[in-house]
């Protein structure tokens, strides 16, 4: 049987396995279908150690080769080995302009980011990737802006992963089984809900290819990753996500859709 057709996405997250977490499912069901997808990630040089794990995680996906902008992650001074300012302290306009030129060479029908509440736990990191995708999927289309990151290109449609206070479920209780901060949007606020449990497979092996994380107790990989494997597979098979183009998203409210 033939895969429908899917748009092309773009994935913008803050860290590695931000990507694989968040986004995975769609990632590879866009892939699966022939879409073309891609991902930038924020932090984390090239020269530190979870930019393979990145690699690894995105060959799984099918999500081409790491993008990075370069910055260092805001609680973790081993991101940036060579000493790069963190995102949180990134001049705007900066970083926005990198981000354009990722936009405008890979010209995605759809870009995919972070909510603003920061995704569950309100990481700085994730609340500062929203506001720049946000600026930079507008300012891609626009000529007068960065006119030396390439030609301009609007994307169809941004939506920021999101979690639901009705989604949560046993996100939640993981979560602050380790101490962490649970934020949820209103179940309104959820635009999308994409049942991914046909990618679940790619998605975890794509969670665990972030090695490094999976070995460490209190980031989500390392709790998922001791949890049995229904339950493992009960909180990975749904990604939530919030349309945040002007106008009523169109057609199946269970899929994204330029």
């Amino acid at each position: 049987m033939n895969q429908p057709s899917l748009p092309s996405l773009m994935g913008v997250f803050a860290h590695p396995d931000d990507e694989s977490l968040l986004a995975g499912g769609v990632l590879a069901q866009h892939h699966a279908a022939g879409a073309r997808t891609s991902v930038v990630t924020a932090t984390w040089a090239p020269k530190s150690h979870r930019a393979p794990e990145l690699a690894d995680a995105l060959a799984v996906l099918g999500a081409g080769s790491p993008r990075l902008l370069g910055y260092a992650d805001a609680r973790n001074p081993a991101s940036a080995p060579g000493g790069a300012v963190r995102l949180v302290d990134a001049p705007l306009d900066e970083a926005v302009g990198r981000l354009v030129a990722h936009i405008r060479e890979v010209r995605p029908d759809i870009v995919i980011g972070h909510d603003a509440l920061g995704q569950l736990t309100g990481h700085p990191d994730h609340r500062r990737a929203h506001q720049i995708t946000l600026l930079a999927v507008e300012a891609a289309g626009l000529p007068h802006l960065y006119p030396d990151a390439g030609e301009p290109w609007q994307a169809a449609a941004l939506y920021a992963a999101t979690h639901s206070e009705s989604g949560v479920g046993r996100l939640g209780p993981l979560l602050q089984s380790v101490g962490k901060t649970l934020l949820a949007v209103p179940d309104a606020y959820a635009t999308t809900t994409v049942d991914v449990s046909p990618w679940a497979a790619v998605k975890w092996a794509a969670i665990c290819a972030h090695r490094s994380e999976v070995a460490r107790p209190r980031p989500l990989p390392g709790l998922l990753a001791r949890l049995p494997e229904p339950e493992r597979n009960e909180i990975i098979s749904t990604e939530q996500f919030t349309r945040l183009s002007l106008g009523p998203a169109p057609g199946d409210p269970h899929q994204l859709v330029a």
